[in-house]
Formats: C-alpha cells, sequence, structure tokens
C-alpha cells in the first residue's frame, strides 16, 4: 500500500501529464487554426478541455483532503504539478483569443 507521500506524489504526476496533454492540444489547435482549419482547431480546444477536467478533479480532490484535514506534507513535485497546471490554462486561454484573431484575418483576406 503507497504511503501518503507516495499517493500525493503519484497524483501530483497525474496532473503534470493532464496538464501537458491539455497544453498540446492548445497548440495544435493553434497550427490548425493558422491553416484555416477551425472546426478541427476547436475539437482539439474540446479535447484540452476534457484533460483540464481530469487535471481539475484530481486538484479538487486534494483541495477536499486538505479542507477535511487530511493536509499532505509539503511537495515540491505537487507545486510543480501546479505550475504546469496554470501555464497549461494561460496557453489554452492565449490560444482561444488567437484562434479568433485568425478568423478574422481570413475573413479580412478574403474580401
Amino acid at each position: 500500500m503507497a504511503t501518503q507521500q507516495e499517493e500525493l506524489q503519484m497524483l501530483s504526476f497525474q496532473i503534470i501529464l493532464h496538464a501537458g496533454n491539455a497544453r498540446s492540444e492548445a497548440m495544435e489547435a493553434l497550427q490548425l487554426a493558422r491553416k484555416g482549419e477551425f472546426k478541427e482547431a476547436e475539437l482539439k480546444l474540446e479535447a484540452a478541455d476534457k484533460e483540464f477536467t481530469e487535471a481539475h478533479h484530481i486538484q479538487t480532490s486534494l483541495l477536499q483532503d486538505e479542507a477535511n484535514g487530511n493536509s499532505p506534507d509539503f511537495s515540491i513535485i505537487l507545486i510543480h504539478a501546479q505550475d504546469h497546471l496554470m501555464n497549461a490554462l494561460t496557453v489554452k486561454d492565449l490560444a482561444i483569443e488567437m484562434i479568433a484573431m485568425q478568423k478574422q484575418i481570413k475573413k479580412l483576406e478574403e474580401r
């Protein structure tokens, strides 16, 4: 049976995994939008959202544990995981804005 610290590390790495996948999906969405493939780009953003949902479930579970008095020891890996998650969320937010800009550029070019 895993110790509390081992369990925390495993959950932290799962957050990193899902955040990384989400970031990759958002970056692929940008590349597709640059080529004018907007429907495909939207599908990539939806895939990113699914990865974020998985990461958020883990994060929420950890927050609930702490709120219930089961506070884990300090973990640099968890902090690293949170950094990955926040970075990926920022990339997705910027991707949404940049895709909107690509759509506007395409409309202007079609005039």
